[in-house]
């Protein structure tokens, strides 16, 4: 690309693609299938089973606002009957999916990484390394008899240094059930959460905290465990989101923490709009900017991406995605010697840095993408 061609634009990729891992009646069990609805879902993995979760995750998906997926089906020790999520023999063929070169390391690209019912810590940890290294999001249960107590002693093990790619959400929801006359059940609410991301996100964007009043439950009937605000409160502080019933709203989603958010945490991704938005940016720029892998790397170059990477920017901040009353206290965008130095130019790289003050909580984040340019690849 010449110094005056015109600067590619870059595309915002999608935020709510997700993908969900169990056990299914049928389908392949050494690839990903993707569906866009509960037909699909049908069709290709035989529909619902009593003693399985992930079908009725998939109907609380599609009934919550999400509208696209990846299936990946695992039938650890037996494949013709159901397994619990946490049975060893299911927790050692999860761990083989997820390696590298496994079937959920095969799928392009995902946002939402579900495992219904799912609560092994040494699983979880796993899940939440995979994520980050996708820019996904891993959206963990509870336990079907979690108490307040005992949801807090579960989070050992699960709050380690990728941490913050996932968040944990307690109390199971109920709803009826289509193979019980539809009588009441209690469900895993990864399924219901992963909709209203997905809804969220389409109606208010990534930035949104999928939490609040606008954050109801479709379908659900009522809660396993009902909280006051005192308790409530204090799982918040902790870094366990709660599903919670108030009069003329209804059941909604009323937190917004990722693993890593517990009060008295130094994190830096203390919140899941945050985390989220900046693997969005990040993973946005990169796709977009693979243009540069053969250019010369020096300034004609970098003043090229910090006109690319500005004009996304800008328009995120024209959407209302950062704080700030202007451009400049809203983002950064810095591309030039002092991002790239003659090391980086001798190993083929180029490196642009990116802030954007968030809207919650209000901090100034930076992330940095390094991108083969000068003909390396």
């Amino acid at each position: 690309m010449s110094e005056l061609a015109a600067v590619p634009p870059i595309a915002a990729l999608p935020t709510s693609i997700a993908l969900f891992v169990g056990w299914a009646p049928s389908g392949p069990v050494d690839q990903a299938l993707r569906v866009k609805s509960v037909g699909d879902y049908d069709r290709d993995f035989g529909g619902l089973d009593a003693g399985a979760l992930l079908g009725y995750a998939l109907r609380h998906f599609f009934g919550n606002g999400g509208s696209d997926a990846y299936v990946l089906r695992i039938i650890g020790p037996n494949a013709d009957a159901a397994v619990d999520p946490n049975d060893p023999g299911f927790v050692d063929a999860l761990h083989e999916t997820f390696a590298a070169g496994g079937p959920a390391d095969q799928i392009a690209r995902f946002n939402l990484l579900c495992v219904p019912g799912l609560t092994d810590p040494g699983a979880i940890a796993m899940l939440q390394d995979f994520a980050g290294q996708r820019g996904a999001f891993l959206i963990a249960d509870c336990a079907g008899n979690d108490t307040p107590t005992s949801v807090l002693a579960s989070l050992a093990g699960k709050t380690g240094a990728t941490a913050a790619n996932s968040a944990l959400y307690f109390p199971w929801v109920v709803a009826s059930d289509p193979l019980r006359n539809n009588s009441p059940r209690a469900f895993p609410p990864s399924g219901f959460v992963a909709g209203i991301f997905a809804r969220t996100d389409a109606q208010r964007h990534v930035w949104k905290a999928p939490a609040g009043t606008e954050a109801s439950v479709a379908g659900a009937t009522g809660l396993a465990v009902h909280l006051d605000d005192a308790t409530e409160q204090q799982l918040n502080a902790r870094a366990v989101n709660c599903l919670r019933s108030f009069p003329g709203a209804g059941i909604v989603v009323f937190g917004a923490r990722t693993l890593a958010g517990a009060d008295g945490r130094a994190a830096e991704w203390k919140y899941v709009p945050v985390r989220r938005l900046a693997s969005f940016i990040e993973q946005s720029v990169q796709a977009g900017i693979q243009w540069v892998v053969f250019e010369p790397n020096g300034e004609p170059l970098w003043s090229q991406l910090r006109q690319s990477v500005g004009n996304f920017m800008q328009t995120l901040f024209m959407q209302g995605a950062f704080q700030g009353s202007t451009p400049g206290l809203g983002y950064v965008v810095r591309c030039d010697q002092t991002t790239t130095t003659q090391a980086d130019i001798d190993r083929g790289e180029v490196n642009i840095v990116i802030g954007f003050a968030a809207l919650k909580p209000g901090e100034f984040v930076e992330i940095r993408i390094a991108q083969p340019a000068g003909g390396s690849r």
